[in-house]
């Protein structure tokens, strides 16, 4: 096959996997698969290592080294102030213990050679970013454990390799073929290599950050630079030790990010979105990659192994980790069945796989279709239960998504309170705690702090929300908020007043960049001076049920020119309104808008009218009632 054309198919099959289970709300690492599946083994449109040659080993190691500097990049010393523990208990002792019980249940269940069954378990400790970054935009955590998890991830990565580099090493160095060395000396050489690594990664990281701080590298070259690090790194790190390149490209990322890098945001949204594009592409390959073959190897052994690993292995280690830490039992337990495996476990079983046979361990043929079968079976199980389990133990959002309102007033009160009403949670985020003092008073969730503070992030839970309304008197500080949050909201949620009173989007000269706002909200162009002047003129937010009786088209004569359309609840989805993009309401939509006095007052009148109506429509009916039974009322 062309390679043109193979890679345009990977590209197309991975990326439309991801939208896909965006669009539909599922696992984006089980739709991958299937796709990879679909391509390779069913249909067989698709050989990566027939079409890619010698270079689909490499393309894949460094693949997985920018996924792992990507997932480093994410990793804050901040977040450790209430999980540290957690997090370094899971790495020693929970390595070592998920390493001993694995290589029990390979030797003993999956019939492996005590060698090879080292190597296995070892690399099977890894839980790998590919895999868990996916399922945490899936599921919606709680920040705790979606730290534990997530540092758990990435730092156990190249552990997991180390672990099986370690044991080749002395299996193949004591051999009297290849020196015979003692085991001491061959574990003093790797630890040497993996020290070096890791500080090989840490110096490239603060070479990076100080080049970044002092100018050095100017701003287009920024990316281009931090990308050709990474690399470089990755593979030095490789020629000190064999997979060290994992190690320090890991430290690298973790080293930026705890650099307080002014550039950091606009790094780390690009690097998110390479990782993304490699993410897909790679496990499409290495599914793709499978042979029908490979598939119906695996035995009834190999199965009670993957059931072992996933309910006694891992349960127990993690649970048996976290004792003694500030974890929750329900966060223990969510820890204790969380465990997918990815890209780094089958890449490095490959890798192992070839050097084992040809060390003379026959049974390592199996490392491949075994380690296929942990993804699989992982990325099932948990791919599709960490959201209802993570909700049964709430740890997760439940209910409705809520609304992040940034900037304290009168109005927002009045919009929050009304959004409570309306059934969906909200907070509202300022730095004075003064003007927070009207949502307060209504009964709002709210938040003392600036929101755009790193502190602040690790404080508020925004898993919970998912808009973003902008409505401080500062328009530059609405449009940074929602430039900043735009990324973890989704930009088409991320809304903000207009520019002010009488400002229209034309004039430029005025106003902050177009390109730098949110979107803007209401039906009309609104500053919060002149919604603040209506408010005090006695305007309020009321929600109207459309029907096909009473149509939009009533409903926007009943409320008049003036008023103003917020928000359209269609589906159980709350829908916020932008004048640059008007949404018409239909049936069985509930609108919320904000209306001056006359309409709020004629509503009011109606609404009273309406019980002495029915009383009336009950006293006729009775009175029918009585002439027909010949009956009279006393």
């Amino acid at each position: 096959m062309d390679i043109v054309f193979a890679v345009t198919l990977i590209g197309i099959a991975g990326i439309g996997a991801q939208w896909v289970a965006w669009r539909m709300n599922l696992p984006a690492i089980v739709l991958m698969a299937i796709a990879g599946l679909l391509l390779g083994p069913v249909f067989g449109l698709l050989r990566p290592e027939e079409t890619f040659g010698e270079v689909y080993g490499p393309l894949v190691s460094m693949a997985v080294g920018i996924i792992l500097f990507e997932g480093g990049l994410q990793l804050k010393f901040d977040e450790l102030r209430e999980v540290g523990k957690g997090v370094r208990r899971l790495v020693v002792p929970g390595v070592f213990f998920a390493w001993g019980l694995g290589f029990l249940a390979a030797w003993k269940i999956a019939g492996l050679s005590a060698p090879t069954a080292l190597i296995f378990s070892g690399i099977m400790v890894v839980t790998g970013p590919t895999v868990i970054m996916p399922l945490l935009r899936q599921a919606k955590l709680s920040s705790r454990p979606a730290t534990l998890l997530r540092w758990e991830g990435i730092v156990n990565d190249p552990i997991g390799a180390l672990f099986a580099v370690f044991v080749y090493e002395v299996l193949h160095l004591s051999d009297p073929a290849h020196g015979g060395y003692e085991p001491a000396t061959i574990t003093g050489s790797l630890i040497i290599g993996a020290t070096l690594a890791t500080v090989f990664g840490v110096l490239a990281g603060l070479f990076i950050a100080r080049s970044f701080r002092n100018g050095w590298v100017p701003e287009f070259l920024k990316t281009p630079v931090l990308l050709a690090t990474v690399l470089a790194a990755f593979a030095l790190a490789n020629g000190f030790q064999e997979e060290a390149g994992l190690l320090a490209v890991t430290a690298m990322g973790i080293t930026i990010a705890n650099a307080k890098l002014p550039s950091i945001n606009q790094l780390l949204h690009f690097k998110e979105n390479i990782a993304v594009m490699f993410v897909s592409g790679v496990f499409v390959m290495l599914t793709a990659n499978l042979t029908p073959d490979v598939l119906f190897s695996l035995t009834f052994a190999d199965a009670l192994f993957v059931i072992a690993m996933l309910f006694v292995v891992r349960p127990v280690a993690a649970i048996t980790s976290l004792l003694g830490t500030n974890t929750t039992w329900k966060e223990r337990l969510l820890m204790g069945w969380i465990a997918p495996r990815g890209i780094v476990a089958v890449a490095v079983c490959g890798l192992f796989a070839v050097k084992m046979v040809d060390l003379g361990y026959a049974d390592a043929e199996k490392l491949v279709p075994l380690s296929f079968a942990m993804v699989f079976a992982t990325v099932l199980a948990h791919g599709f239960t960490i959201g209802p389990l993570a909700k049964r133990l709430d740890l997760a959002q439940r209910g409705r998504p809520g609304v992040l309102i940034a900037g304290a007033s009168s109005w927002s009160a009045a919009l929050g309170e009304k959004l409570k009403e309306m059934k969906y949670p909200v907070l509202v985020v300022d730095s004075s705690y003064r003007s927070l003092r009207p949502a307060r008073n209504r009964g709002l969730e709210t938040f003392y702090g600036e929101i755009l503070s790193e502190v602040t992030e690790h404080h508020i839970e925004f898993v919970r929300y998912n808009t973003l309304l902008a409505v401080s008197g500062n328009d530059s500080h609405n449009a940074l908020v929602c430039m900043d949050l735009a990324p973890e909201m989704d930009r088409a949620r991320t809304f903000q007043l207009a520019t002010g009173k009488n400002i229209t989007i034309s004039d430029s000269r005025r106003m902050v960049s177009y390109t730098l706002q949110g979107r803007a909200l209401l039906s009309k162009p609104l500053g919060l001076d002149e919604l603040m002047e209506r408010h005090y003129n006695g305007w309020g937010f009321q929600v109207t049920r459309i029907t096909e009786t009473y149509d939009a088209e009533a409903f926007l004569t009943a409320i008049g020119d003036e008023s103003v359309i917020v928000a359209v609840e269609r589906d159980k989805e709350l829908l916020f309104v932008s004048n640059d993009k008007p949404l018409t309401p239909r049936a069985d939509d509930r609108v919320l808008a904000y209306v001056p006095p006359s309409v709020l007052e004629g509503r009011r009148k109606r609404e009273e009218e309406v019980p002495e109506e029915i009383e009336e429509a009950k006293e006729e009916a009775l009175e029918k009632l009585d002439e027909g039974s010949g009956l009279t009322t006393a």
